[in-house]
Protein backbone atom coordinates (compact mmCIF):
# COMPACT_ATOMS: atom_id res chain seq x y z
CA UNK A 1 0.00 0.00 0.00
CA UNK A 2 2.73 2.51 0.94
CA UNK A 3 4.70 1.69 -2.21
CA UNK A 4 1.66 2.32 -4.42
CA UNK A 5 0.84 5.53 -2.55
CA UNK A 6 4.44 6.67 -3.00
CA UNK A 7 4.30 6.06 -6.75
CA UNK A 8 1.04 7.99 -7.02
CA UNK A 9 2.45 10.90 -5.01
CA UNK A 10 5.59 11.03 -7.14
CA UNK A 11 3.45 11.23 -10.28
CA UNK A 12 1.54 14.14 -8.75
CA UNK A 13 4.79 15.86 -7.76
CA UNK A 14 6.11 15.43 -11.30
CA UNK A 15 2.93 16.91 -12.79
CA UNK A 16 2.96 19.88 -10.41
CA UNK A 17 6.67 20.43 -11.08
CA UNK A 18 5.98 20.51 -14.82
CA UNK A 19 3.35 23.18 -14.29
CA UNK A 20 5.84 25.14 -12.19
CA UNK A 21 8.53 24.83 -14.86
CA UNK A 22 10.98 22.87 -12.71
CA UNK A 23 12.29 19.34 -12.67
CA UNK A 24 10.51 16.86 -10.39
CA UNK A 25 13.94 16.07 -8.99
CA UNK A 26 14.13 19.57 -7.56
CA UNK A 27 11.28 18.84 -5.11
CA UNK A 28 12.18 16.73 -2.09
CA UNK A 29 9.61 14.51 -0.41
CA UNK A 30 9.58 14.17 3.38
CA UNK A 31 7.35 11.34 4.61
CA UNK A 32 5.83 12.51 7.90
CA UNK A 33 5.49 9.46 10.13
CA UNK A 34 3.75 11.01 13.14
CA UNK A 35 1.73 8.25 14.81
CA UNK A 36 3.05 5.60 12.41
CA UNK A 37 4.86 2.45 13.48
CA UNK A 38 8.49 1.58 12.94
CA UNK A 39 7.28 -1.19 10.64
CA UNK A 40 5.46 1.35 8.47
CA UNK A 41 8.55 3.53 8.30
CA UNK A 42 10.63 0.52 7.27
CA UNK A 43 8.08 -0.27 4.56
CA UNK A 44 8.32 3.32 3.33
CA UNK A 45 12.12 3.11 3.14
CA UNK A 46 11.92 -0.14 1.22
CA UNK A 47 9.53 1.55 -1.21
CA UNK A 48 12.18 4.16 -2.01
CA UNK A 49 11.45 6.98 0.42
CA UNK A 50 14.64 8.49 1.82
CA UNK A 51 13.48 11.27 4.17
CA UNK A 52 11.40 10.83 7.32
CA UNK A 53 9.74 13.66 9.24
CA UNK A 54 8.58 13.64 12.84
CA UNK A 55 6.57 16.14 14.87
CA UNK A 56 7.70 15.19 18.36
CA UNK A 57 11.24 14.62 19.57
CA UNK A 58 10.37 11.86 22.04
CA UNK A 59 8.54 9.79 19.41
CA UNK A 60 11.33 10.41 16.91
CA UNK A 61 14.04 9.19 19.30
CA UNK A 62 12.27 5.86 19.77
CA UNK A 63 11.91 5.35 16.02
CA UNK A 64 15.43 6.55 15.28
CA UNK A 65 16.84 3.99 17.69
CA UNK A 66 14.65 1.19 16.29
CA UNK A 67 15.12 1.66 12.55
CA UNK A 68 18.67 0.17 12.44
CA UNK A 69 17.15 -3.16 13.52
CA UNK A 70 14.57 -3.23 10.71
CA UNK A 71 16.84 -4.30 7.83
CA UNK A 72 16.15 -1.12 5.87
CA UNK A 73 18.06 -0.49 2.65
CA UNK A 74 19.31 2.96 3.72
CA UNK A 75 19.75 5.23 6.69
CA UNK A 76 17.01 7.81 6.25
CA UNK A 77 17.51 11.53 6.55
CA UNK A 78 15.53 12.68 9.61
CA UNK A 79 13.53 15.91 9.69
CA UNK A 80 12.04 17.70 12.68
CA UNK A 81 8.86 19.23 11.26
CA UNK A 82 6.89 20.00 14.44
CA UNK A 83 7.24 22.74 17.03
CA UNK A 84 10.51 22.41 18.95
CA UNK A 85 10.93 23.49 22.57
CA UNK A 86 14.33 24.65 23.74
CA UNK A 87 14.53 21.89 26.36
CA UNK A 88 14.33 19.30 23.56
CA UNK A 89 17.12 20.84 21.51
CA UNK A 90 19.82 18.44 22.71
CA UNK A 91 17.98 15.33 21.50
CA UNK A 92 16.88 17.12 18.34
CA UNK A 93 20.45 17.96 17.42
CA UNK A 94 21.50 14.39 18.10
CA UNK A 95 19.11 12.76 15.65
CA UNK A 96 17.80 15.25 13.11
CA UNK A 97 19.56 16.15 9.88
CA UNK A 98 17.27 19.14 9.28
CA UNK A 99 15.17 21.06 11.80
CA UNK A 100 12.33 22.87 9.98
CA UNK A 101 10.77 24.74 12.88
CA UNK A 102 13.18 27.32 14.28
CA UNK A 103 11.04 30.29 15.24
CA UNK A 104 13.13 32.39 17.63
CA UNK A 105 16.71 33.46 18.21
CA UNK A 106 16.54 31.90 21.68
CA UNK A 107 15.81 28.49 20.16
CA UNK A 108 18.48 28.97 17.51
CA UNK A 109 21.06 29.83 20.16
CA UNK A 110 20.21 26.69 22.14
CA UNK A 111 20.48 24.54 19.00
CA UNK A 112 23.82 26.20 18.29
CA UNK A 113 25.08 25.41 21.81
CA UNK A 114 24.02 21.79 21.59
CA UNK A 115 25.49 21.42 18.11
CA UNK A 116 28.80 22.85 19.29
CA UNK A 117 28.90 20.32 22.13
CA UNK A 118 28.30 17.53 19.62
CA UNK A 119 30.87 18.80 17.14
CA UNK A 120 28.12 19.27 14.55
CA UNK A 121 26.89 22.01 12.26
CA UNK A 122 23.10 21.73 12.42
CA UNK A 123 21.05 22.45 9.29
CA UNK A 124 17.87 24.40 10.02
CA UNK A 125 14.95 26.23 8.46
CA UNK A 126 13.14 29.23 9.89
CA UNK A 127 9.42 28.70 10.38
CA UNK A 128 7.44 31.74 9.25
CA UNK A 129 3.85 32.30 10.31
CA UNK A 130 2.08 33.28 7.10
CA UNK A 131 -1.38 32.45 8.47
CA UNK A 132 -3.40 34.53 10.96
CA UNK A 133 -4.45 31.39 12.86
CA UNK A 134 -3.52 31.54 16.55
CA UNK A 135 -2.72 27.82 16.54
CA UNK A 136 0.15 28.24 14.06
CA UNK A 137 3.76 28.64 15.16
CA UNK A 138 6.44 30.71 13.49
CA UNK A 139 7.84 34.22 13.43
CA UNK A 140 6.03 37.07 11.76
CA UNK A 141 7.24 38.10 8.31
CA UNK A 142 8.44 41.46 9.64
CA UNK A 143 10.72 39.69 12.11
CA UNK A 144 12.44 37.54 9.51
CA UNK A 145 15.37 39.81 8.53
CA UNK A 146 16.55 40.24 12.12
CA UNK A 147 16.27 36.52 12.85
CA UNK A 148 18.25 35.64 9.72
CA UNK A 149 20.94 38.09 10.80
CA UNK A 150 21.08 36.64 14.29
CA UNK A 151 21.22 33.03 13.09
CA UNK A 152 23.94 33.77 10.57
CA UNK A 153 26.12 35.05 13.41
CA UNK A 154 26.06 31.60 15.07
CA UNK A 155 28.89 29.20 14.34
CA UNK A 156 27.23 25.77 14.56
CA UNK A 157 24.03 26.41 12.62
CA UNK A 158 23.62 26.44 8.87
CA UNK A 159 20.47 28.23 7.71
CA UNK A 160 19.13 26.46 4.63
CA UNK A 161 15.79 28.16 4.04
CA UNK A 162 12.24 28.81 5.21
CA UNK A 163 9.19 26.75 6.17
CA UNK A 164 5.50 27.49 6.66
CA UNK A 165 2.27 25.67 7.46
CA UNK A 166 -0.74 26.96 5.54
CA UNK A 167 -4.11 27.12 7.31
CA UNK A 168 -6.58 24.29 6.91
CA UNK A 169 -8.80 25.18 3.97
CA UNK A 170 -11.63 23.48 2.08
CA UNK A 171 -9.88 23.86 -1.28
CA UNK A 172 -6.14 23.82 -2.07
CA UNK A 173 -6.38 27.06 -4.07
CA UNK A 174 -7.19 28.92 -0.87
CA UNK A 175 -3.73 28.01 0.46
CA UNK A 176 -1.96 29.61 -2.52
CA UNK A 177 -1.60 33.14 -1.04
CA UNK A 178 0.28 31.78 1.96
CA UNK A 179 2.75 29.90 -0.21
CA UNK A 180 3.14 32.92 -2.48
CA UNK A 181 3.92 35.05 0.57
CA UNK A 182 6.68 32.71 1.76
CA UNK A 183 8.21 32.56 -1.73
CA UNK A 184 8.31 36.35 -1.84
CA UNK A 185 10.00 36.45 1.59
CA UNK A 186 12.46 33.79 0.44
CA UNK A 187 13.36 35.71 -2.72
CA UNK A 188 13.66 39.01 -0.87
CA UNK A 189 15.92 37.46 1.78
CA UNK A 190 18.22 36.13 -0.91
CA UNK A 191 18.62 39.59 -2.44
CA UNK A 192 20.14 40.72 0.86
CA UNK A 193 22.37 37.73 1.56
CA UNK A 194 25.88 37.06 0.21
CA UNK A 195 26.15 34.24 -2.30
CA UNK A 196 27.56 31.77 0.22
CA UNK A 197 24.66 32.42 2.62
CA UNK A 198 21.74 32.33 0.21
CA UNK A 199 18.75 30.16 1.04
CA UNK A 200 18.05 27.06 -1.04
CA UNK A 201 15.14 25.26 0.67
CA UNK A 202 11.50 26.27 0.71
CA UNK A 203 9.56 23.75 2.81
CA UNK A 204 5.85 24.17 2.18
CA UNK A 205 2.99 21.93 1.22
CA UNK A 206 1.26 19.02 2.94
CA UNK A 207 -1.18 16.31 1.86
CA UNK A 208 -4.10 18.64 1.09
CA UNK A 209 -2.16 21.40 -0.69
CA UNK A 210 1.27 20.22 -1.83
CA UNK A 211 0.60 20.56 -5.55
CA UNK A 212 -0.29 24.25 -5.15
CA UNK A 213 2.79 24.69 -2.97
CA UNK A 214 5.02 23.25 -5.70
CA UNK A 215 3.42 25.56 -8.25
CA UNK A 216 4.37 28.47 -5.99
CA UNK A 217 8.00 27.39 -5.62
CA UNK A 218 8.20 24.76 -2.89
CA UNK A 219 11.37 22.68 -2.98
CA UNK A 220 10.32 20.35 -0.15
CA UNK A 221 6.90 18.90 0.69
CA UNK A 222 5.92 17.23 3.97
CA UNK A 223 3.43 14.43 3.36
CA UNK A 224 1.90 11.98 5.80
CA UNK A 225 -1.69 10.92 5.23
CA UNK A 226 -1.46 10.46 1.45
CA UNK A 227 1.51 8.10 1.89
CA UNK A 228 0.51 6.05 4.92
CA UNK A 229 -3.26 5.56 4.37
Amino acid sequence: MIEQNYRNVMRRIAAASLRAGVSAGEVELVAVSKGRSVEEIAEALRAGITDIGENRVQEAVLKYNSIPNMQCPIRPKWHMVGHLQTNKARDAVRIFDLIHSVDSLRLAEEIDRQAARSGKVQDILIEVKTSPEDSKYGIGPDELPLLIEGINALGNIRLQGLMTVAPAVDHPEKARPYFKMLKELFDFANTRLPIDRRLSTLSMGMTDDFEVAIEEGSTMVRLGRCLFT
